[in-house]
């Protein structure tokens, strides 16, 4: 049993199977379960073998106290695990999928995410207008105690590249539905990771034809967005929800454009 505690802000801590623990008068949630074959149609091979359980989707994690702050926001809090493995040479990942625009705006919803446990590879792609072809691949590699934004116009993946668990947490807009169909229609995103010879290496999904070259960010803090390294999540979340109203009203903070 891992103690996410003091990275989290939070009673919680994640076992070996990937189950989240809760404790301390936290209110226990059943986590949703992503199945092989939800995203069967999202993987480099689509027949490959894997575990019948890929990862574990727990929503509207928090005491009620801060919920009752949050929820006039409509902000949410949610922890994702994904544990360790493959699915044939693919590592384990998310199924993906894009955000809507707000309500009479031309700009999507963003996200932002935190990692509490093991190492993130967060895929992020923009598309060309409604089309499925993408002008812009980004990846991130996170680490326990970093934050990284999804940016408006972004679709994510995320992926689980190493021997441990991993456990990440999410702040969002709780009120919209995502999209996942363009990236069903494509199989996937516009890169798999997959592990080749020993090692990892990601290759372009033809489905896509010509793909931008992936670029490769680092996780950074982003204090003029309430996101401190030293500060978890949950905790800047509780102290000051306000300053996340960038997550509800993305047209009012032009700052987000600098991801």
């Amino acid at each position: 049993m891992t103690d996410l505690s003091k990275i989290s802000g939070l009673p919680l801590a994640v076992d070996e199977k990937g189950r989240i623990h809760f404790s301390g008068g936290l209110p226990a949630v059943t986590p949703a379960v992503r199945r092989l074959a939800d995203v069967r149609d999202v993987l480099a091979d689509p027949e490959a073998e894997g575990p019948e359980e890929l990862y574990y989707m727990y929503r509207d994690v928090g005491f009620e106290a801060e919920k009752a702050l949050w929820k006039p926001r409509s902000l949410r809090y949610d922890v994702t695990v994904i544990p360790p493995g493959r699915i044939g040479d693919e590592f384990m990942k998310t199924a993906g999928h894009y955000h809507p625009l707000v309500p009479g705006q031309s700009v999507a919803y963003p996200e932002v995410y935190e990692v509490l446990h093991g190492v993130a590879h967060y895929l992020l792609q923009r598309r060309k207008g409604d089309g499925l072809e993408v002008d812009d691949v980004i990846l991130v590699e996170a680490k326990a105690g970093d934050k990284v934004i999804m940016p408006p116009g972004y679709g994510h993946i995320t992926i689980n590249p190493g021997p441990e668990v991993l456990v990440m947490v999410n702040l969002v807009e709780g009120t919209f539905g995502s999209i996942y169909e363009p990236l069903r229609q494509t199989q996937g995103g516009a890169y798999y990771e997959l592990l080749e010879d020993g090692e990892a290496v990601f290759e372009e999904n033809e489905e896509y034809g010509d793909v931008p070259e992936l670029r490769l960010l680092p996780a950074r803090p982003r204090p003029d967005l309430g996101l401190s390294p030293d500060v978890p999540l949950y905790t800047a979340a509780s102290r000051n929800p306000d300053q996340f109203l960038w997550l509800v009203r993305p047209q009012d903070f032009p700052a987000l454009r600098e991801e």
